[in-house]
């Protein structure tokens, strides 16, 4: 069985990611799982985060996104297309990210909106922290994409543009279902 192909969407918080990969995976032929490291922290995943140390929580939530990491390339490995949602915080996740995924067909995506915008997701939202999306900038000086967009642009024309340029990726002709 070959493995399966990963497209990854990165931003920040409030970027649209979320709602970027729902109508992603929705237009795209193929079936693709969807998977974020929300799902796992919203179902319970984590630690249980009482009264620990600053130096234990930081361990915690490093353990946690090398599984989450690895636990990507598995998917992938056993066959599974996956669309992944993340926010690539460290520029030490990125490089394990690549070094991960390099023998995997993977395509990044570059998830954008203006920070006022985003900046007003988070206020209307009411589950973020303000702020979040200006600390998560930095994701963005971490990772090299195959493609960029605004998701201030229309839904469709950004869904499009996506497939668009993942259909025409050098490693697409060996796997166009």
């Amino acid at each position: 069985m070959p493995n399966g192909r990963i497209i990854l969407l990165n931003g920040t918080s409030s970027s649209g990611k979320s709602t970027l990969a729902k109508a992603l995976r929705a237009a795209l032929v193929e079936p693709f799982c969807y998977y974020a490291s929300d799902q796992l922290a919203d179902g319970g995943f984590r630690a249980i985060k009482q009264k620990v140390l600053d130096a234990c929580l930081s361990d915690e939530r490093a353990r946690f996104f090398d599984g989450f990491h690895r636990s990507i390339v598995s998917f992938a490995e056993a066959g599974n297309d996956i669309l992944v949602e993340h926010i690539v915080e460290e520029a030490s996740w990125a490089q394990q990210l690549q070094a991960l995924f390099a023998p995997l067909d993977t395509f990044w995506v570059g998830v954008h909106a203006p920070l006022a915008e985003m900046e007003r997701r988070e206020r209307e939202r009411g589950d973020r922290t303000i702020g979040e999306a200006l600390y998560h900038l930095k994701t963005h000086d971490y990772c090299r994409y195959d493609i960029e967009v605004d998701t201030t642009k229309p839904s469709d024309s950004v869904v499009s543009s996506i497939i668009e340029a993942w259909r025409a990726r050098p490693s697409a002709s060996w796997r166009i279902s």
